[in-house]
Parts: structure tokens; sequence; C-alpha cells
């Protein structure tokens, strides 16, 4: 075998040398921090909720101060209708005096009026100089609350009503009229403690956020940490208890690591078994050649089809293993063995080929070495029978495995012989032509899969009968 070609290193320019860690620690790229996010999410959420409920809760506090606000009003007006009279000279009075002293203090912020159409407004002592403009253009049955800023300085809540009095036919408006400044003054010491009680409640709720996102994604560091230790150590498992949603994490990750260790394990192996192989025929070659022996150039034959052999069957294990760790592997087994048999049909004209089974068998294994399998054994069949091979997908039902019958009418294998026959170069026909690595490969690929072989005797045609067993597609 000749050595590979060395891979040409790439030029480093002196102005930027590389760094230690920058070779140590090959940068990757990553989509941003998870705790970035978190934060991000709850910040927004808590911002839209605090917003959200301090609205509502201002709307809800201000319209039951305002209500109260009101109903005061209301009270004031109701005793004003209730104690007021027409005279004979038709001007309207009160049969008792209101009970509240604002009504006497001149700009106490409390007043009253009545006004009527063809009559003198009649104004309480507290609006003294001044009149409340009220529209006489409307009557109003129920009570009508308003805002007006008729007084410079002095924002006013009016409540209004028309009413008709016994003994006269004047469209009377009575107004109670109070001062906004108190309302206003609850309205923002209420919105004051809300907002502050909010600002506090969202700083808890961020700093809460902030030690949830903190103790939360803690198992993700102790995983880190772990994954530290373990390339230190030189472990290739995680034992460390973690919780149930970082669990399945860890587990994948324990069998990505022991996964890796097959495949080295593996590769070891199979370079300690190319190497002890091919060993015996070099020594050979090498001893024929320096005892200059007259048969040299029939042992370097010899010894080269043996080498042959050994690398052709490893390199067979080796794509395997390879195609193996790509991923999920898929095939159709239905698919493959019509592609084989057209192939053997063409080489064994003479023989009868029939398919039969499931067609919708899936098995996890590449197609390339299914085709190598079902082509080994297909092939043999047909080389070695009587000229009657039968495929069979799926005779048996089994969740997890797919089995593959194919059998033969030859002469069969004798039990005491099924198990070296598996061996590399093993041939009970030497008369045909053959390298002997068939079964042998075929029960090394399927093992990589997970899968096995198994002969036995077909009781329909008395050949052989070559079960493959090949784990089915997951999902």
């Amino acid at each position: 075998m000749s050595e590979p070609d060395p891979i040409p290193a790439r030029p480093v320019k002196a102005a930027e040398p590389a760094s230690e860690a920058s070779v140590s620690k090959p940068m990757v790229g990553h989509t941003g921090s998870l705790a970035r996010r978190m934060m991000l999410i709850a910040a927004g959420w808590i911002a839209v909720l605090l917003l959200g409920g301090g609205i509502a809760l201002d709307r809800t506090l201000t319209g039951l101060v305002t209500r109260n606000f009101d109903n005061q009003l209301t009270y004031i007006l109701t005793a004003m209708i209730g104690s007021a009279e027409v005279g004979p000279d038709g001007e309207v009075f009160f049969n008792r005096p209101l009970g509240d002293q604002r009504f006497l203090e001149p700009n106490s912020g409390l007043y009253w009026q009545i006004s009527g159409q063809g009559h003198d407004d009649w104004p309480s002592r507290s609006l003294w100089d001044r009149t409340i403009k009220l529209s006489p253009e409307h009557f109003d049955l129920a009570p009508h609350v308003y805002n007006s800023d008729q007084f410079a300085g002095e924002p006013l809540r009016i409540i209004e009503r028309s009413i008709i009095l016994p003994g006269s036919d004047t469209k009377w408006s009575f107004a109670v009229a109070e001062s906004r400044k108190e309302l206003d003054d609850q309205i923002r010491r209420i919105r004051a403690i809300l907002i502050w009680s909010f600002v506090v409640l969202g700083l808890g709720l961020l700093l809460m956020a902030g030690l949830q996102t903190w103790y939360g994604l803690g198992p993700l560091r102790r995983v880190r940490l772990a994954i530290q230790r373990m390339r230190a150590t030189g472990e290739n498992r995680m034992t460390e208890p973690l919780p149930l949603e970082v669990q399945p994490l860890v587990e994948e990750l324990n069998g990505l690591l022991a996964h890796s260790v097959k495949q080295a394990e593996e590769a070891r192996t199979h370079a300690g078994n190319l190497a002890h192989a091919l060993k015996t025929p070099l020594t050979v070659v090498m001893n024929a050649a320096t005892a200059h022996a007259p048969d040299l150039a029939e042992t370097v034959i010899r010894e080269a089809a043996v080498m042959r052999r050994q690398v052709d069957h490893h390199l067979a294990r080796a794509r395997a293993v390879g195609r193996r760790a790509v991923g999920q592997a898929r095939a159709s087994v239905s698919e493959s063995a019509e592609a084989v048999l057209r192939a053997v049909t063409r080489l064994y004209e003479r023989t009868r080929f029939d398919l039969d089974g499931n067609r919708q068998a899936d098995v996890a294994i590449e197609r390339q070495d299914l085709d190598e399998i079902l082509g080994n054994l297909i092939e043999n069949a047909a080389k070695y029978g009587g000229g009657s091979v039968f495929v069979t997908i799926d005779p048996v039902k089994d969740a997890q495995y797919c089995e593959i019958w194919v059998e033969d009418d030859g002469l069969g294998i004798p039990e005491e012989e099924r198990t070296r026959i598996f061996d590399r170069g093993a041939r009970l026909d030497t008369g045909k032509p053959g390298t002997g690595l068939g079964l042998a490969i075929v029960r090394d690929v399927a093992e990589i899969y997970g899968g096995s072989v198994t002969l036995e005797e077909s009781e329909d045609l008395g050949g052989l009968l070559v079960k493959l067993r090949l784990p089915r597609v997951r999902g």
C-alpha cells in the first residue's frame, strides 16, 4: 500500500500569527445567549403586563374616586331640588337652608346656582360676584355631570339637572359645582402610588426572573464543567445527576461519547487486524525473495491475492462504519432487492428469481451497504444453487427488525460448517471463482448496523436459507 500524499499546510502571514488560544480552541459560531433571551422575554412580558395592569388599575381607581366625588354632588343637588319651592312672585326659594357651610363662604370651592328662562340667576353666596354659565337650550331629565374651565385657575366639576317645579311652568336648571382641586389631588396621589408600586414590582419581577434564569441554567453550566472534567480526566461518560429536562441531553451525549469510543476501538481493531493479516503474506514474500526461491512469482501472486482479500474486507467494513456514523440511515428493501435482481439476472440468465413479501419495509442501513449485502447473498444463491432463488421480505413480523430470506435449491451447507463459512476466505466449493469474502462481509456489515445473519436449511427449496435481520427505521 502506498502512503497518502501529505496535505499541504496553508501558509500563514508573518503579520498575522495564530495565537495559542485560536489553535487549541477554534472559534465556533453561536446564536446568542440563552440567559439574555430569557431575560428579554421576561422583561417584555413584565413590561406589557405591568403596563396593561397599571392602566386598568388606574382607570378603575380614578373612576371610583370620581364616582364618589360625583355622588356627593348628586346628593347636594337632590337636597336642593327637594327643598326648592316657587313663591308667590314666581321666584324659587328654599324652604330649608342647605347644610354645607361652604355655600356661605365666598370662593369656597363649592357652589350652587338656579337658573330659569325669564328669571335672574340665583347663585349661592360662595359664588360672590360670579355666575355659572349654564346652557338653557337643553333639558336634562337626569343629572348631567361635566367638567368646566370657565373660572380662571379653578377647574370645576358641575352636575346639572333641569326640572319644572310645582306651581310654575318655568324650566329651572339646578347646578352644583365644586372645585376639582381635591379630586385631582386624590388622582395624582393614587397615580404616584401606582407608579412607584409598579416600578418596585417590576424591578422585583426582573430580579426574580434573573435569579430564575441563573438557577434554571445552572444544570447547563454543570454539564459544561462535567465535559471539561471529562476532557481533563479522560472519562467517557457523565454520571452526575441532573434535572429531568437536561437528563435526555446527557443521555444523548453519553451515547455520542460511547459511539465515538466504539468507533475509535473499531478503527484500532481494524488497523490491528489488517496489520496482522498482511504480516504473514509479507513475511512469506520477503523470505521467498531473500532465498531466491524458484517459485517466487507464484508465491508473490498467491500472497498478493491473500493481501487483496484482506484489504477488500477491511475497506468494506471501514466504509460501512463511516456511513453509519453520518446519521440516521434509511433504505427500502424492495427497491434494493429489485435493483440487485436486475443486475444478477444478466449474469445468471438460466436462474429463476422470485421476490415476494412486504414492499413497504424500510431498514436503518445505507442503500449502498444494503445493495452490497443483498448482492453477495443473491449472487451466492445463484452461483451455488440449482437454478431457483427465492427472496422474501419480512416473512416474520417484528416491530424492531426486518428479516430478509434468501433461499436456493442447491446442496446447502452442512450444519457443522455454517459457523466456519463466515471466516474470511473460507470456501466450501473451490471449483467456482470467488474470494470467499462474501458472507464475511455480509456478517460484518450487518453487525455494524446492529443486525445479524444466520444460515439454515430451506424447507421449500431444500438448499440454503440465509436469514438476514436488519433494524427497522424508527419513527
